[in-house]
């Protein structure tokens, strides 16, 4: 563990700064972890965690969790190469049976929802009961879909971010607070 709070960082050839502490991010998941229990305790219900990027944001939510559930990770397949191809193709990893089950997505952000968008389709169509979906971080501003987002941790500017579990090219995704790109572009 880090015990002292590292304001800069430089991945690859772009350079950051803290933008949401950790300590803001543990405060957010409480909140959200308190209304999840809420509103599900005593309910058969599934967390299909999304790889990559939202692992460390479902160990922290699952450990506030204070009923019985199932926990399971999926990777969507969105893209080839860089680019979007705005279809999920797979939902990678997915072997539990949804028929009847309460679904509850963990993402570590939504930006155009495009993806979220087709994954919730996905999912209804293997006819869960209910799909509610729990972001960390939402873009409103780069949000292009009109289905509700029933949990969002933190609104946020549609910057470059990285850190807790984002990643710049594959690094990154380590650091326990997350960082905005310095002189964006």
């Amino acid at each position: 563990m880090m015990s002292d709070k590292i304001n800069k960082i430089k991945v690859h050839d772009k350079e950051f700064e803290i933008f949401i502490s950790s300590e803001k991010i543990q405060q957010t998941i409480d909140k959200m972890a308190e209304q999840i229990n809420s509103d599900f305790g005593g309910k058969d219900v599934l967390f299909l965690v999304v790889l990559n990027g939202a692992f460390m944001f479902a160990a922290d939510l699952l450990k506030r969790i204070n009923f019985e559930c199932q926990v399971s990770f999926v990777k969507l397949s969105s893209y080839v190469g860089t680019t979007s191809t705005s279809t999920v193709r797979e939902l990678i990893g997915l072997d539990e049976v949804l028929r009847g089950r309460t679904v509850i997505i963990v993402e570590d952000i939504v930006d155009t929802g495009i993806t979220m968008s087709n994954t919730i389709e996905k999912l209804k169509h293997l006819e869960a009961a209910e799909v509610k979906l729990a972001t960390l971080l939402f873009k409103p501003d780069a949000f292009l879909k009109d289905f509700p987002i029933d949990y969002i941790g933190l609104e946020i500017p549609n910057d470059f971010i990285i850190g807790y579990g984002l990643d710049y090219d594959g690094l990154a995704r380590n650091y326990p607070d997350i960082y905005t790109l310095i002189g964006k572009e």
